[in-house]
């Protein structure tokens, strides 16, 4: 019974795959990545905890319980959730004008939001339905990273220079109200965030195996140490971040009010998205340098239950980590009990450490923010978009500024929506290219050689795309426009070898096509016909319409049954005599 048990369970219990796998060797080294890891988060929940607009402490209690049920429940072996940059935005975009930021009210209608976020996720994997992910672009992602980004930095401008926040939240109204402030620059707070943001920068040029994070904050707290020593704490105004509890995540609960969840349910949609295709592309990039296969249901799950239960843990939204997963899989992590690790040391850490974020200073967590922000631009991405593709450049672009002008969640939905619309109006305009035998080839085999002639009575197509309601008005468009050029062609035969099914909708334009040419004395033949192809038309009744014999799985075949068909007075007169059978014509 004991060894049936993980095949048994795998499915609900995923880490019974990996878990007789672990041993001693595997074991240290997932410790070791693991506390790595519970190091470099340290710095990172706080900041996150700031842009979410949540109290310092619980970006940290959102990288404890949340990456330890991940780490059990998905299927990378590498992928390390927690807090991140993205979803920390988007939570104070939503949350920011249904409550104060920082206050009760908005911790626990952020800790709804996580759980109605970790309940679509579960669903969604429970409903299998992990591919949904393949239909956002990435560049949505790169767009709205490269957006909030700029906005993450741009909130941070007033605690860079110690000036008043702007009342409003869109990048406009900050940098309106910071620019009218200017004069009343707080030079003290400047000096430390320059100490902090230059460090920060220097240890990651020079001391590249250093945490750069940790260096800076380490950097800008002596720094406003060094300024209130000579000057005053009076006359530097130097605000600190406060003292952390020194406690475990304390438990909480989410508001499951009908009204609540009414407000939240949009920005939950997009947190979903948004998250789900995060952690999902992560991991596979990851799978692919490690050799292994990523079950994106399965990491669906493992994503839906972590936040799930972070919500009862006092954590926010949690999802995949870019820098976090990158570092974890650098260190030599073996399985996910590295993750597991990093969850829980982090919890050993915070106790030890709490303490010392009274002496962190604001300025240096705007520091540390202008680092992240700047970290997450994926300016390689965003120029090999620019050069490679004007529909996902348009997508990109459409993300990217809706991210600076518009709710953020509106912005993601914007991207996506459009990623989805152009996909469908390419998919919907399937290539149809002319094909022609080539007698210079021993076979004579197909080409697309514009200078090649044609046979005067037989046309032929080749469509690459599946024929289905959105493309059939392309396609009888090009069957009209061929008709009309081409009057005497009234035979056409289509390569269907690119087309993997026809709904209704198609196959009754193959029978209206079939129709039209046989009134005018001519066919429709379909050749090298795909299983899937051939399924569809017979299932919808089209196949016997179109007729059995017009199907051709060979060009000879086809070649050799429509030349019957033929008007030999036409072929007499014929110059081109592109098939083999035209020279037997005259003969007879």
């Amino acid at each position: 019974m004991k060894g049936r048990r993980p095949g048994l369970y795998a499915r609900f219990l995923p880490f019974l795959r990996w878990l007789p796998d672990v041993n001693r060797d595997r074991l240290r080294v997932d410790f070791m990545a693991g506390l790595t890891g519970a190091v470099i988060v340290l710095p990172q929940g706080v900041a996150f905890a700031t842009i979410a607009g949540m109290p310092p402490e619980y970006g940290l209690y959102a990288g404890m319980v949340p990456a330890v049920v991940a780490a059990l429940f998905g299927s990378s072996r590498h992928l390390v959730s927690g807090p991140t940059t993205a979803v920390s935005v988007v939570l104070f975009s939503s949350l920011s004008a249904l409550a104060e930021p920082g206050t009760a009210e908005y911790v626990t209608l952020a800790l709804t939001l996580t759980f109605m976020v970790g309940a679509m996720e579960l669903g969604l994997g429970l409903a299998r339905m992990g591919a949904v992910v393949n239909f956002i672009s990435h560049s949505v992602i790169v767009g709205f990273t490269a957006g909030a980004a700029i906005l993450i930095a741009g909130k941070q401008l007033p605690n860079f220079f110690g000036v008043q926040p702007a009342p409003g939240g869109y990048l406009d109204d900050i940098l309106y109200q910071f620019v009218r402030q200017i004069p009343d620059i707080n030079g003290h707070v400047t000096a430390v965030a320059l100490v902090t943001l230059f460090s920060g920068l220097a240890v990651k040029r020079w001391l590249p195996g250093f945490p750069y994070l940790i260096a800076a904050m380490l950097a800008g707290g002596l720094a406003a140490l060094g300024l209130n020593a000579a000057f005053g704490p009076e006359a530097t105004a130097i605000g600190v971040v406060g003292r952390l509890p020194r406690s475990l995540p304390p438990l909480s609960m989410p508001d499951f009010s009908l009204e609540t969840i009414k407000h939240l349910a949009t920005p939950a949609l997009a947190m979903t998205l948004l998250a789900l295709t995060e952690a999902v592309s992560i991991g596979r990039s990851l799978g692919l340098r490690s050799g292994q296969r990523i079950d994106g249901n399965q990491e669906f799950i493992g994503q839906g239950l972590s936040n799930i239960a972070g919500s009862f843990f006092s954590g926010y939204v949690a999802t995949g980590s870019l820098n976090r997963s990158a570092l974890n899989y650098q260190a030599g992590a073996r399985t996910p009990l590295a993750a597991a690790f990093s969850g829980l040391l982090l919890v050993v850490i915070v106790v030890l450490v709490a303490p010392l974020a009274a002496y962190l200073p604001n300025a240096a967590m705007a520091g540390l923010l202008f680092l992240v922000a700047w970290g997450v631009i994926d300016f390689r991405e965003i120029r090999h978009i620019l050069k490679s593709s004007r529909r996902e450049t348009a997508i990109m672009t459409v993300t990217f500024l809706g991210a600076l002008f518009l709710e953020l969640e509106v912005a993601i939905f914007a991207g996506v929506i459009l990623s989805l619309v152009l996909y469908l109006e390419k998919v919907a305009h399937p290539n149809i290219v002319r094909r022609v035998p080539d007698p210079g080839t021993p076979r004579r085999k197909f080409s697309s050689d514009p200078a090649l002639p044609e046979c005067p009575q037989l046309k032929f197509l080749r469509i690459d795309g599946s024929l289905f309601f959105g493309s059939v008005n392309h396609i009888e468009e090009a069957f009209a426009r061929i008709e009309a050029e081409n009057p005497g062609q009234k035979h056409l035969a289509i390569v269907a070898q690119g087309i993997n099914f026809a709904d209704i909708a198609g196959g009754n334009a193959l029978v209206k096509e079939a129709r039209r040419r046989k009134m005018r004395g001519g066919g429709l033949y379909l050749i090298h016909v795909k299983e899937g192809l051939l399924e569809s038309l017979e299932r919808s009744g089209c196949l016997e319409a179109i007729g059995r014999d017009r199907i051709f799985q060979s060009k000879t075949a086809a070649v050799a049954a429509i030349f019957e068909t033929l008007d030999r007075s036409i072929c007499r007169n014929c110059v081109h005599r592109i098939f083999r059978e035209c020279g037997n014509v005259d003969e007879a």
